[in-house]
């Protein structure tokens, strides 16, 4: 028998289950709208390259609570704030754990992470270590100036290229925010300056995002997932196996020297290996394989999402010279020219918030939330939920509803200050206009680290230079298109020119 008959044949036994299935439910209420879907694949073909774009066109269509079926899976949209908040707030309890995916099968040791662990018991454990030990106020405290030192030699990386050919400046951000994170979780840089190894991870690590974001026929219609007609699948496994083995050589390393021990408090690794036995006094351990897979999800999640929504900040601000100018003249008052940034700084400076603020609106760094599954059937605005469907909460859409912003999409930093349309609006998922990091009980475990690394990062590029675009380019063209991950990244990498403004002393050790 040939592949393709194999195919048609499975194909067909699949979608013949999937309507007895159907019909053999006989919901009271009716599922929430949606566009018609295609025999076996469902809307799988409506998703598009960007699917955020997609879905939030489909929502002017359908509405802000949408029905899809992508293969045999039932998959709910929310793209409205009062949405999410029912989905995220009322029902959270329902909506706490993930869907099986190929990713976290393939890349997250499967499912032995934070991220894409199920809820429950070893959920909350991992959950509970990241919060006591790397995410507390006073872990976050105790480590303020490794994040300024790191921030530092970024300014003065960028100072030695002045004159020079341009620098892709989301490299260097990526460089700076693992830097910072390795120091807190392993004691030591990870990378020196000028490795190469740093582009091979920058890259892996956006790789790791878009196959994250793909969304792959096999997790929904299982009968194809050992075809893997896409070659999704065979990805994951080879970047899985890099990860690994940059993984296994920390951990290895870490058990026979232990960290440099330059940091002012015991770092994570030492901290999680020491748990092994007896994981923060729960009565449960930790294996070799649970501790990579954290390190995974904050190497991964804890540096690119914070670098990429760094260069968008500073890619709108070189797009809008006149609101980077308020910014300087905003941080020339408050910090002067005599010194870099500090974190102590960060709470006076009103505008730079509005400028995060509004880079978490326009761009944030999940535009699809990641999924998660209904445990029990539930009803959501007069509609039918079924037990086991996915839920996409779209942020993006969300963030541009023009029902709920003026000008949605224009950056406009303003609309955050005092006078402006939504002056106390906060972006630690209490206010679902805006939800970078999630809400509820799945919120970003590092939503507290990502927000003082994004503020210190922006206010410290902002202060210490000005920027010019290579080849005569235009600020007020600058090419402002994303490409689709996981994260949002820039479709074409920020290449610039920085210029110092600062005394030359501020910028030494």
């Amino acid at each position: 028998m040939s592949t393709l008959a194999l195919i048609f044949i499975t194909s067909l036994l699949a979608f013949l289950l999937y309507f007895i299935l159907k019909k053999s439910g006989n919901p009271t209420k009716p599922l929430p709208p949606g566009p018609k879907p295609w025999p076996v694949i469902g809307n799988l073909p409506h998703m598009g390259t960007k699917p955020h774009h997609s879905l939030a066109a489909m929502a002017k269509t359908y509405g802000p609570l949408m029905h899809l079926r992508l293969g045999f899976v039932h998959v709910v949209v929310a793209a409205s704030a009062s949405v999410a908040a029912q989905f995220l707030k009322t029902h959270d309890a329902n909506f706490s754990s993930r869907p099986p995916n190929s990713g976290a099968k393939h890349m997250a040791y499967n499912y032995q992470d934070l991220v894409f662990a199920p809820y429950g018991p070893r959920w909350r454990l991992l959950r509970k270590i990241c919060s006591v030990h790397l995410f507390s106020a006073k872990a976050l405290d105790d480590f303020h100036l490794v994040r300024e030192e790191e921030v530092a030699i970024l300014t003065r990386t960028l100072l030695a290229s002045v004159g020079k050919d341009s620098v892709n400046l989301g490299q260097l951000l990526n460089v700076c925010t693992t830097n910072a994170l390795g120091r807190v979780m392993l004691g030591r840089r990870v990378f020196s300056d000028g490795d190469p190894k740093a582009d091979e991870f920058k890259s892996m690590v956006v790789e790791m995002m878009v196959l994250a974001g793909v969304f792959n026929l096999g997790d929904f219609v299982p009968a194809l997932d050992w075809l893997d007609l896409q070659g999704v699948a065979v990805k994951m496994k080879k970047l899985h196996a890099r990860f690994d083995t940059f993984l296994n050589a920390i951990l290895e390393e870490h058990k026979i020297n232990g960290s440099s021990r330059n940091e002012e408090r015991v770092d994570l690794l030492s901290t999680l290996i020491s748990l092994k036995d007896n994981a923060d006094g729960e009565g449960g351990t930790l294996s070799d394989t649970e501790i990579k897979a954290l390190l995974l999800n904050l190497f991964v999640a804890g540096t690119d999402t914070s670098s990429s929504t760094v260069e968008w900040a500073i890619s709108e601000l070189i797009h809008n010279p006149k609101l980077l100018a308020q910014a300087q003249e905003e941080l020339d008052t408050v910090v002067g020219s005599n010194r870099l940034v500090t974190e102590a700084d960060l709470p006076r400076l009103t505008f730079l918030q509005a400028i995060v603020k509004e880079t978490f609106r326009l761009h944030p760094s999940t535009p699809l939330s990641l999924p998660r599954i209904a445990a029990e059937n539930c009803e959501i605005n007069g509609y039918f939920i079924p037990k086991g469907s996915t839920l996409l909460v779209n942020v993006w859409a969300i963030a541009r509803d023009p029902d709920m912003w003026a000008d949605p999409l224009e950056f406009r930093p303003g609309r955050f200050l005092p006078g402006g349309e939504k002056p106390n609006v906060d972006v630690r998922g209490n206010d679902f206009e805006v939800i970078p990091f999630g809400a509820g009980r799945r919120i970003c475990a590092g939503m507290s680290l990502g927000l003082r690394m994004v503020q210190l990062l922006t206010a410290s590029l902002i202060h210490g230079f000005d920027w010019d675009l290579p080849n005569g380019q235009v600020a007020e063209k600058l090419n402002m298109e994303e490409a689709y991950g996981l994260t949002l990244q820039r479709a074409s990498p920020l290449m610039v020119h920085p210029r110092p403004r600062l005394k030359p002393h501020s910028y030494r050790p």
